[in-house]
């Protein structure tokens, strides 16, 4: 059996960027973090960042330094958070809000790895997480 424990993110300094994820989720850094190792546990899976010292930041959208993987967050409200996550330090790259409110923008956080502010149409949010709308 095979299960996902942690999704791991090379960066220069890992509590500077725990401690932005850390705002940006409302979640705790790990006990036990250090300057090597740092982590963001959610339920059975850990946000779990990793010292690399030549770490060289992705360039999004250039292909010539991809961006190797990106982070959707499901919001209620995009003008909130967007205002919350770009004083956390966090750029504004893309656009993809439709008139109608949703669809979803394109971050980069502190050292260059994109992320998602999303809001889709239908989503309700219970204590177990998101519920999505059936696809017809």
């Amino acid at each position: 059996m095979l299960r996902l424990t942690d999704f791991i993110i090379d960066c220069p300094d890992t509590m500077k960027l725990a401690a932005f994820y850390s705002e940006v989720t409302g979640r705790p850094i790990k006990k036990g973090s250090s300057e090597d190792w740092a982590g963001i546990q959610f339920g059975e899976i850990e946000l779990a960042f990793i010292r690399v010292d030549d770490y060289r930041a992705p360039q999004w959208p250039d292909s010539k330094h991809p961006k190797q993987f990106h982070l959707d967050f499901e919001v209620d409200e995009i003008e909130s958070e967007q205002r919350r996550v770009l004083d956390l330090g966090a750029t504004l790259r893309q656009d993809f809000i439709g008139p109608n409110g949703y669809g979803w923008q394109v971050y980069t956080d502190p050292i260059g790895h994109p992320f998602c502010l999303c809001r889709n149409k239908g989503v309700t949010w219970t204590d177990q997480g998101p519920i999505w709308p059936k696809r017809d």
